[in-house]
């Protein structure tokens, strides 16, 4: 096994992050060294690098040119596969139903949730978006609630784990009366949480040239508070539903390979100080490298499944079971609501369900790149790697060699992520700390398909919260060990910026 010292984790061994879930086989010391060459950083832009047209490796897909190109299934699965890709599509469309209901497969929703169906966040397997006015609901966005944990098993068990580390766990709890996170819609007879309101307030940025870009700052705020006054401790964070992509193919990535690339303490003196997540596993009952979520706080795509049925839409799962969701003992109303498990069901989504739902995640497959050959789209890239982007945006992975993921297993891939926390800075904290990551860290965000953003989702808006409204405005929000790639990109001259555009949008 593994010591991953370099990422703070003393003597933490690989396994332990953990990647004996994947049914991996071992790389070779000759394979290991073969990939360290494929993946390291070109410095080569006068032609496209080979295989970079194909993101997801041979699971890749042809770019359409309608708003289903996020919909597809990875192109390597078996028919059998396909026919999985496509059932669990359908429980990801589903709409579901208060109880009592005739649709006894179909009930169960709420009391309180955010959307009726995955697909009303996650829209067209892309990203979601602000509310479009103040007052309305947040459909593809919420807030996340959490105030101060006490002692608690969690908190015990993971800094039991991160003992002699270094690394701080910063534990939080739920709202003891709201809950994890603001749901502003519930069944009939059981009140709403509250309502997430948004300002933005406008600002402009000089950028080299005379060109100048405005950005939005947001403000949130919860009304209409029903069941009782605010925490004054309380902390939010507001969350947009990220695209869907290639989640399998970072799920396959070697806990070791990620690790590797974190330096907390910056030693090498770069300004970059990535750090890996770490988040308890429901399912594995220990603790795994965090993966998935803005601040990489859960460890698999069935755990993030899991929890967004419960959370967004209050199913319960056989990984949580409780069928009143996120609701908790202050909210009598929804305690006592009806719901739609007992009898011959268990929970309101079987194991069977959450498992279609699960590899539907995994297999929603990454479009080619459009254009990467292109003499400006090479430019940009030039651009790119200059400015220090892909310092964090990290291009290439391979992933591991699985007996039971043939779609996934040893495909050299371009998430352009090293999937690490960093420090943003003030501007994009939201001040609440989530597992090892403090308010101001994110993890590294994809950015293979940012490109056909607006043609799935009918818009440009980026970020943890979506308050960029193109490529440009995210790149200037960065601050922390992002503000001197921020700051070049602002002071280059007009044409290369607008060429470093090009390229991030060809991905």
């Amino acid at each position: 096994m593994v010591a991953l010292t370099s990422a703070g984790l003393a003597q933490t061994p690989a396994q332990t992050l953990s990647d004996l879930h994947l049914n991996i086989t071992p790389r070779t010391p000759a394979e290991t060294g073969r990939i360290a060459e494929v993946v390291a950083p070109t410095d080569d832009f006068t032609k496209a690098e080979p295989f970079e047209a194909n993101p997801g490796g041979a699971a890749t897909v042809r770019a359409r040119d309608d708003a289903d190109a996020f919909s597809l299934s990875s192109a390597n699965i078996s028919f059998q596969d396909e026919l999985q890709f496509k059932i669990g599509n359908g429980l990801f469309r589903k709409l579901w139903v208060s109880s009592p209901s005739s649709t006894l497969a179909s009930d169960g929703l709420g009391p309180l949730y955010n959307a009726r169906g995955c697909q009303n966040c996650h829209l067209k397997d892309g990203r979601g978006h602000p509310p479009d006015a103040a007052g309305q609901p947040g459909g593809s966005m919420f807030l996340r609630l959490s105030v101060p944990a006490d002692d608690n098993a969690e908190r015990t068990r993971i800094e039991d784990y991160l003992a002699g580390t270094g690394n701080p766990y910063r534990p939080t709890r739920p709202d003891p009366v709201y809950g994890g996170q603001l749901q502003d819609l519930s069944v009939a007879g059981v009140p709403a949480e509250g309502r997430m309101v948004v300002t933005y307030a406008e600002e402009a940025v000089e950028l080299s040239g005379g060109e100048i870009a405005h950005l939005r700052r947001p403000t949130y705020r919860i009304e209409d508070a029903a069941y009782g006054p605010l925490r004054d401790d309380l902390m939010i964070s507001p969350r947009v539903a990220p695209q869907m992509i290639g989640l399998g193919l970072l799920e396959s990535v070697p806990a070791a390979d990620i690790v590797a690339g974190a330096d907390p303490d910056d030693a090498d003196g770069d300004g970059i100080s990535g750090r890996a997540q770490i988040a308890w596993s429901a399912r594995y009952d220990k603790p795994m490298l965090g993966r998935f979520g803005w601040k990489a706080g859960m460890p698999t795509i069935e755990e993030q499944s899991a929890s967004a049925f419960s959370g967004d839409i209050g199913i319960s799962t056989p990984l949580h079971p409780a069928p009143s969701g996120d609701c908790t003992p202050a909210q009598h109303p929804c305690i006592k609501a009806p719901h739609g498990d007992g009898d011959a069901r268990v929970t309101e989504i079987d194991a069977e369900g959450l498992d279609l739902v699960t590899f539907y995640s995994q297999n929603l497959a990454v479009p080619a790149r459009r254009d990467p050959a292109d003499p400006q789209v090479l430019r940009g890239k030039q651009g790119f790697y200059k400015a220090g982007c892909a310092d964090c945006h990290r291009p290439k992975f391979v992933t591991a060699r699985m007996q039971d993921r043939p779609e996934h297993s040893f495909q050299l891939i371009w998430p352009y992520s090293d999937m690490l926390l960093h420090d943003m800075g003030k501007g994009l904290a939201d001040d609440r700390p989530e597992g090892l990551a403090d308010g101001r860290e994110w993890r590294t965000a994809p950015l293979w398909g940012i490109g056909l953003t607006r043609q799935v989702n009918g818009h440009s808006m980026f970020l943890h919260d979506g308050r960029a409204r193109s490529v440009l405005e995210a790149i200037l929000w960065h601050g922390g060990e992002g503000r001197t790639a921020r700051d070049h990109v602002a002071k280059m001259p007009p044409d290369e910026r607008a060429a470093l555009i090009r390229f991030v949008e060809s991905l």
